[in-house]
């Protein structure tokens, strides 16, 4: 804060009222003898001077913002009649801020603020104030409200809601225009002083624009701004609060203005004369050039609207405006001819569609241009008389007939011969042809109406000189009807006669068609080819007959079948007929006429049993069959008893036991009885992967009695096998599981022998029969393993 900001809130503490010395202020109380007073203290050569009582109090403090001051800012006094300065009682301050912002002294009453307060934060503060006595805590007088007002001082610069604002204004507009309206908001007090007070003005921007100090309403200075001259303008205002005075706060906002558009240029063709060139052979629509006309406006106002206002060739040309360009199209109207005419003259207008009648003193808004538009010449293809050709021929002519004639000429000046032709893909029978020099068509093969009634033909004529140069036209043939068809049954007729007919009973009703189409409609008669004794024919005269019998009842075994002929005859000429042959069979029918059976052989069947029973007992017949073969294959199937090779059977083997039992009474380990009950064994079975030399028959083994010694039962056991020729003859380990006394020839195999120490004899093998020779060839007499 500046030196002058301090001198002025000091003289504005000195000048105001009740400032230099602040007294509180109290509501009277309901007791008119006991009141707490507010008194004024100051000090004079240390004497304290006292104000008499007054008939009325203030309700309210006044303290400055913003206290700089090292000490608590000094608020006021309370004071009560009932003290008498001896310390009897205590004052108590309650309310917003007591005890932290605003603190009592409670002997003397003294209320102090103990920092800075900002009135922006909060304006006013409202207390509650009581003396108590000390000793008994009970008031002395009763409770009184006071409030202390913050003073505001001007702390707070003027602000805008938007540091930058977007306004526009239209073009051309009179001088004091508002454009826009900015407001700056001060937080400082508005009802105390000048600190809220804002004054507006502009900083930059002028001299275009100007600001109503009091609103900051931002106008036009100037008049006939364009904005085809220049369009965006940057304006700085300034807000400054204490009324503009020197030494206010102050703040800042930009506007950009723009000038927005209004239809103040009329349209301008850049030229006076346009000049055009078209083809004579260009299509009707064909877009041949375009103008333009400029306008220095935008949007809407620079809408532009073309039209053909005179000339000679309004009437084979037009103009289209093109909204999204704002072109004229001039596009042509009619077909073109180089031969008759080779230059237009037009004069097209150009004129705004929306017109501000502010500015009609400016001219007229519309401008005009001459278009010449020359026609160039083409070789253009020959032209036909007529657009297509219709001829109608009877179908009966001549191979070689004309039946009619095309005409083309060339529409060039130079005239060029032409030569026809027929377009191959529209006569792919060649039915037809054509004189290429004369355009005369005929028939090349013979016409047939019934097959085809239209022929759709295209006719090509070209200049001889540029066969490039062709043109095409449809010529329809129309086939006319000539009585060449005989009339014929309409449908194919199963007709039948039963066996117990009467004469003149009705048995069939014909009808006929024709291929020929004759104008009078079709009309046909009906007749026999000869008389017949059996059936004769009865004309309805509506195009149909009945056939009716002649005799008394028909036999089928007899004759099963008759045959009719009936003759058919149309009424246009030349008259054509032809004979239809009606098969009539003989069947057995009921009382009521209705067939049953119709063939003499359905007579030989038995009754109650037709084709399709009989195929269906057939059938159930076959698939019985097929059971019982499937029934004896799997039967068959389960007989044979299938190769399988259990792992027992497998031979270099060495079946070891692994199991170390506990002697004879080990019960649990083997089954001691199975060595002396061998019958209880299961029959030993052959080797199913060697075939025996010899077959033997497994011998029985005698039961041993219950009181034989194993090591005897085992002995036996042991020749019996030795000289058991069907005994395998493999050297393997058994172990029975039984703990007797050391053999004497300790193991009987020879896997065991890497186990021993030293040396072994093996010579005593060949005492153990023919079973071990083997093994006494291999370790009799030759070196251990060890040696080795």
């Amino acid at each position: 804060m500046t030196l002058y900001s301090f001198l002025l809130l000091f003289l504005l503490w000195v000048c105001l009222p009740n400032f230099c010395c602040p007294e509180i202020l109290f509501r009277r109380t309901s007791v008119p003898q006991q009141r707490i007073l507010g008194t004024r203290v100051s000090r004079t050569d240390g004497k304290i001077l006292h104000r008499q009582k007054r008939g009325w109090m203030w309700n309210q403090f006044f303290l400055l913002e913003e206290y700089t001051g090292s000490d608590y800012q000094y608020v006021g006094k309370l004071h009560s009649d009932q003290d008498k300065g001896d310390g009897s009682l205590k004052y108590i301050l309650s309310g917003d801020g007591a005890g932290t912002l605003f603190i009592i002294d409670e002997k003397t009453g003294d209320i102090h603020a103990t920092r800075r307060i900002d009135r922006e934060e909060k304006a006013f503060y409202t207390l509650r104030a009581q003396a108590i006595n000390r000793r008994t805590l009970r008031p002395v007088e009763p409770e009184s409200e006071f409030v202390i007002k913050i003073h505001d001082i001007n702390d707070n610069e003027p602000t805008f809601p938007e540091e930058i604002y977007t306004a526009t204004v239209p073009e051309m507009s009179v001088v004091g225009t508002s454009v826009v309206q900015v407001t700056a908001t001060d937080a400082d007090d508005p009802s105390y002083g000048n600190s809220a007070r804002v004054i507006y003005s502009i900083l930059q921007g002028q001299p275009y624009f100007s600001v109503e100090p009091e609103t900051g309403i931002i106008r036009t200075a100037l008049p006939n701004m364009n904005r085809e001259n220049r369009e965006q303008y940057q304006v700085v205002i300034q807000a400054k609060d204490m009324g503009g005075q020197m030494g206010g706060l102050s703040g800042t906002t930009t506007v950009n203005i723009t000038l927005t558009d209004v239809n103040d240029n009329p349209p301008r063709f850049p030229q006076n004369t346009i000049h055009l060139r078209v083809l004579e052979s260009s299509p009707v629509g064909t877009a041949i050039g375009s103008v333009k006309a400029t306008d220095a406006d935008t949007g809407k106002n620079a809408e532009v609207e073309y039209r053909i206002i005179d000339g000679d060739g309004t009437d084979m040309f037009d103009i289209i405006t093109e909204k999204d360009t704002q072109e004229g199209i001039i596009t042509v109207k009619k077909p073109l001819d180089y031969e008759s005419r080779r230059l237009y003259t037009l004069k097209v207008e150009a004129e705004n569609t929306h017109v501000d009648p502010r500015f009609y003193y400016l001219g007229p808004f519309k401008d005009t241009t001459i278009v010449k538009i020359s026609i160039e010449d083409v070789d253009e293809p020959p032209v036909f008389s007529r657009s297509s050709y219709l001829f109608e021929v009877h179908e009966d002519i001549e191979v070689g007939t004309i039946i009619g004639t095309v005409m083309a000429r060339d529409p060039d000046s130079t005239s060029s011969p032409i030569r026809f032709s027929l377009d191959r893909h529209t006569d792919l029978d060649r039915i037809f042809n054509i004189h290429s020099g004369n355009g005369s068509l005929y028939t090349s093969k013979p016409l047939d109406r019934e097959l085809s009634q239209w022929h759709n033909l295209t006719v090509i004529a070209a200049e001889i000189n540029n066969p490039k140069e062709m043109t095409r036209v449809a010529v329809f043939v129309r086939i006319l009807d000539v009585n060449d068809n005989a009339p014929q049954f309409a449908v194919f007729y199963d007709t039948f006669v039963c066996e117990n007919a009467r004469p003149g009973q009705l048995i069939q009703t014909i009808s006929a068609v024709d291929k020929d189409d004759p104008l009078g409609g079709q009309k046909f008669f009906f007749s026999l080819a000869a008389v017949n004794p059996n059936f004769t024919v009865q004309d309805n005269e509506d195009n149909t007959a009945r056939i009716l019998t002649r005799k008394n009842g028909f036999n089928r075994h007899e004759i099963s079948t008759y045959l009719l002929p009936v003759v058919i005859s149309d009424n246009d000429y030349p008259i054509q007929s032809s004979t239809g042959t009606l098969t009539i069979r003989v069947c057995a029918c009921d009382g009521q006429g209705n067939m049953q059976s119709c063939s003499a052989e359905a007579l030989l069947l038995p009754a109650g049993l037709s084709t399709g029973a009989l195929i269906a007992i057939l059938l159930c017949i076959i698939i019985l069959l097929v059971i019982v073969v499937l029934f004896a294959a799997l039967k068959r199937q389960r007989k044979k008893e299938p190769l399988i090779l259990s792992k027992e059977d497998i031979r270099d083997n060495i079946v070891s036991y692994n199991d170390e039992g506990g002697g004879e009474e080990d019960t649990q380990a083997f089954d001691i009885g199975t060595l002396r009950n061998p019958a209880s064994i299961e029959e030993k079975k052959l080797r199913r992967d060697i075939i025996p030399e010899t077959l033997f028959i497994p011998r029985r083994t005698p039961t041993a009695p219950d009181n034989t010694d194993v090591r005897d039962f085992i002995n036996e056991r042991l020749k019996e096998h030795d000289l058991d020729p069907t005994a395998p003859p493999y050297d393997s380990l058994a172990t029975y599981a039984y703990e007797g006394n050391d053999s004497v020839a300790e193991s009987l195999s020879s896997l065991e022998s890497g186990t021993t120490e030293g040396d072994q004899n093996y010579d005593y093998l060949r005492e153990w029969g023919p079973r071990f020779n083997k093994l006494a060839e291999m370790y009799g007499g030759g070196e251990s393993d060890k040696d080795c």
